[in-house]
């Protein structure tokens, strides 16, 4: 016992030095963000912008304050709130592969943006100057990743299988992507191509406006995380235990896919669907932080995700060039090696 009690508090000791060190790099990265662009400005001249605005050049301070710092802290965002999702759905469905991308949670949240932007006229990106808009559209966000979820946790609750619900996550995404280009085929031309630059991925079309529907909508789904961090930690023993234990099964689903369909949902709304962030991040964090404790796990996928979405940003940017790569297609390229890596780990082991 006491040697169980001497490991339990060298991992907790090194999992809080980790997570300041990671809690250290999230500024440096996002300063780091805010150098790149086809405009050159250095450090001096960024630090200026937003401490000592009154003696800034104007166009400086215009690139940061409206078109950088903006597009940085949305990184944060999204990949802080994928991460978690991801983290969560990993740990209710017991899956190592279950993320908000693969189980069509954000192909839901996808369909619902497409009905209000391509079937009422709607528009994306900067088009959208109503705050009331803008909530709109995340609310269509939030409605159709909860009823992808709630489906696949039905199929869940009559199939225990980990590839078959996996596979049938698969098919529900297609199934919404075929609904997605019926739509697309009856817009018109300017819709068509507003949201077909919006599915490829977009950290640099969030508004401001955007941004205070997105701040708190990602706060709240994030605190709800928080608050089930014990529920999670439960799920992992499974529910059999859970119960045993008195925890009511019922209200802490509602709150994991609450928190869940609001992250992935509010992300997918304004920065288009990206993938494999929610699927890699969560696995790194138990790498690095080697402990299964939701406490720690939740700030540390939080920070991992903010520094791995910040890196996506600063790659997709092309430093040296005026082109811009989507950042769903560098999320790809640095999630799926690790994707790979955890199949091929799960099948040695027998997992998969």
């Amino acid at each position: 016992m006491v040697a169980e009690a001497f490991i339990s508090k060298n991992n907790s000791s090194r999992a809080f030095r980790i997570l300041l060190l990671l809690t250290l790099l999230v500024p440096i990265f996002f300063l780091a963000d805010l150098l790149v662009g086809s405009y050159y400005i250095s450090i001096p001249e960024i630090l200026q912008a937003i401490f000592r605005s009154e003696n800034a050049d104007s166009q400086v301070m215009l690139i940061i304050n409206q078109f950088r710092i903006p597009k940085a802290f949305t990184a944060i965002l999204a990949g802080a709130a994928l991460s978690v999702a991801g983290l969560q759905m990993q740990t209710v469905f017991r899956n190592p592969l279950a993320g908000p991308y693969i189980l069509g949670v954000s192909s839901g949240a996808s369909l619902g943006v497409a009905l209000i932007v391509l079937g009422t006229g709607g528009m994306l990106g900067g088009s959208i100057v109503s705050a009331i808009s803008s909530w709109g559209i995340v609310t269509a966000a939030w409605i159709g990743s909860g009823l992808v979820l709630l489906v696949i946790v039905m199929i869940s609750a009559r199939i225990k299988d980990i590839m078959t619900i996996l596979i049938l996550g698969i098919l529900i995404s297609s199934a919404i992507s075929s609904v997605v280009n019926i739509l697309q085929y009856f817009s018109n031309e300017s819709m068509l191509k507003s949201f077909v630059v919006w599915t490829m991925g977009s950290l640099g079309s969030v508004t401001n406006i955007q941004l205070s529907v997105l701040f708190p909508s990602v706060l709240i789904g994030i605190s709800i995380a928080f608050f089930s961090s014990k529920f999670l930690d439960a799920f992992l023993l499974g529910e059999n235990y859970a119960r045993s234990m008195g925890m009511n099964i019922g209200f802490a689903r509602l709150m994991v896919f609450l928190s869940t369909c609001i992250l992935a949902g509010s992300i997918t709304a304004f920065c288009g669907p990206i993938g494999f962030i929610g699927i890699a991040v969560p696995h790194i964090a138990r790498m690095l932080l080697q402990t299964a404790k939701h406490s720690l796990l939740v700030p540390g996928t939080i920070l991992i995700g903010a520094l791995m979405m910040l890196v996506s940003d600063i790659i997709s940017q092309l430093p040296g060039s005026e082109s811009t790569l989507p950042v769903n297609s560098v999320t790809a390229l640095l999630g799926i090696p690790i994707v790979i890596w955890i199949i091929v780990r799960n099948k040695k082991s027998g997992m998969v």
